[in-house]
């Protein structure tokens, strides 16, 4: 073994009523020894709260300002870029006139400045603050909503999904950076859990909406699908104001923390991740020698094998489900129960991760589901057994949006310093997201006689890409922490240059697999003192 201290796998949390834990081994009456961070001067650096609190209580206020906006917010930014999918059970495609892969071209569109926007987006957002620059997108992506329920055309239509795009690029890379700016890797997977999982919960709301708006068929001479963007844009945009006034800063600019329980956070942070070097600007530079780094790409790769089965699966499952004779509303609804499941076994598989403090197997584990059940649907196609068709769409929910949060939450833990996280984040989900382009083409109408298989295969071979990027990311880290912890002293970098340096610092150490042998650790924070 090398000269480090690992952080065991076995060590027991302080749980809160929230249902979060934080890391305890060693506290007494308050005081905490934290887990060692890349900076930290000594192998466990010993922190006090404040006087009057825990870090239970600090965490607890954490979690009930950053979460619930997150969720939320996510939550309408999701449901605004899917409803197209309940949309179309209630007629847009003829309405506005859609021949052939019209209808695919539209979902396309979204992408391209969603993908092209995203590192310039977080760039922006550290730059103007998460209040200001998250509220203004959401404002926006709400109003091209309602906009979207107002086209007349094909054109109008694609011009709405393109401005989409261009407002909701922050969003998802955005709430993940602020998530891995207020939490220690350990305690990090149940929260990055709960916020993707509100993708499931904007699919399940999706569909109860749906079917619940659709019922206002002509009401003003509007058709029910229209109604669906109306409704749903106008809460967007009331939220979007109400988060200006409200939404959570990155901890050095918190101010619903008293100035002690902020250096305490600071400090709690600095100890897990290293500095954060949050007063830095991002420059171009940054960003050449982040897309230099095999495991940024590894990744983005990780990322976009899971993307594609579930945007196929977000799109498309309603008009899969149409195929089983339900009708419009029969429809929608039975889109529900899928997403429940999708949110309850993610749920189960984050709180399993983070109390083993282990990533790769847990994502291998959600990879694993999701092919079953797409070998199901590649295979069963009669009406005799509907039933387990709609079951295979249970296992290829549960199993890609399980993973998906683990793999997102694994890499960006792992990205040290403000401006590695801002450009690491917003790369993998960008390069990712490309997966969204493939997804909008792998169902195509014409298909349906054919049972979609094509779709089915393209999905399965995008999932086991992902689980070959992980085992090479996995490999990656290992081999990397090993050679860090074979090296003699920092370097005589100043604190400054590591700083600047994010994970690249020689004492960074990333979160790794390693099987459990002998009370071995399966998860590894071995830090250099």
């Amino acid at each position: 073994m090398s000269d480090t201290k690992d952080l065991s796998l076995g060590e027991k949390t302080h749980h809160d009523p929230s249902g979060f834990s934080s890391s305890d081994k060693g506290a007494e009456a308050g005081r905490i020894s934290y887990d060692v961070g890349p900076h930290s001067p000594t192998a466990v650096t010993p922190l006090e709260p404040p006087e009057g609190t825990t870090e239970s209580a600090i965490v607890r206020k954490i979690d009930r300002h950053i979460i619930p906006f997150i969720i939320f917010l996510y939550l309408l930014a999701f449901l605004d870029r899917v409803n197209i999918g309940n949309a179309r059970s209630f007629g847009i495609e003829s309405d506005l006139g859609l021949e052939k892969v019209e209808f695919n071209t539209a979902l396309t569109i979204f992408f391209v400045p969603y993908i092209l926007l995203e590192i310039p987006g977080n760039i922006l957002m550290k730059k103007f603050s998460p209040r200001v620059w998250l509220s203004v997108c959401c404002v926006g992506f709400g109003l091209v909503s309602i906009f979207q329920g107002l086209v007349k055309n094909y054109g109008g239509l694609l011009a709405t999904r393109f401005f989409l795009g261009v407002f909701e690029c922050s969003m998802f890379p955005g709430c993940f950076f602020l998530l891995a700016s207020w939490y220690k890797r350990a305690d990090a997977q149940k929260r990055y859990s709960l916020f993707f999982s509100s993708t499931s919960l904007a699919g399940a709301f999706g569909g109860l909406l749906a079917s619940a708006i659709g019922k206002m068929d002509h009401l003003q001479n509007y058709r029910g699908w229209r109604w669906i963007f109306i409704v749903e844009g106008c809460v967007t945009v009331l939220a979007g104001i109400l988060f200006f006034f409200t939404f959570p800063a990155f901890p050095e600019q918190a101010r619903f923390l008293k100035p002690a329980e902020r250096e305490y956070v600071q400090a709690m942070l600095q100890a897990d991740h290293g500095h954060s070097a949050a007063e830095r600007k991002i420059t171009l530079a940054d960003v050449g020698k982040a897309l230099t780094d095999h495991r940024i790409w590894l990744g983005g790769i990780m990322y976009l094998g899971l993307i594609v089965p579930a945007y196929s699966y977000a799109y498309f499952s309603p008009t899969i489900i149409g195929t089983y004779n339900y009708s419009a509303v029969q429809t929608q609804l039975h889109s529900v129960p899928p997403w429940a499941a999708a949110f309850g076994f993610a749920m189960l598989t984050a709180v399993a991760s983070d109390y083993l403090r282990h990533r790769f197997m847990f994502a291998i584990l959600g990879i694993a589901v999701a092919i079953v059940g797409f070998a199901v649907l590649m295979t069963v196609h009669d009406s005799a057994h509907v039933n387990a068709q709609y079951g295979a769409l249970f296992l290829v929910a549960m199993g890609a949006y399980s993973a998906m949060p683990i793999i997102v939450c694994w890499f960006n833990m792992n990205l040290g310093g403000h401006h590695r996280k801002a450009i690491g984040t917003a790369w993998q989900i960008a390069f990712g997201n490309i997966g969204g382009i493939i997804a909008t083409y792998s169902f195509v109408a014409s298909d349906a006689k054919n049972h979609y298989r094509k779709g089915y295969a393209i999905c399965v071979s995008f999932t086991c890409l992902s689980a070959l990027a992980c085992l090479c990311y996995a490999v990656s880290v290992t081999m990397e922490n090993k050679r860090r912890a074979k090296m003699q002293g920092d370097g005589g970098l100043t604190e400054e240059e590591k700083a600047d340096m994010g994970d690249l610092n020689p004492e960074f150490r990333r979160m790794i697999p390693k099987s459990p042998i002998k009370g071995e650790t399966v998860a590894e924070f071995s830090e250099v003192a």
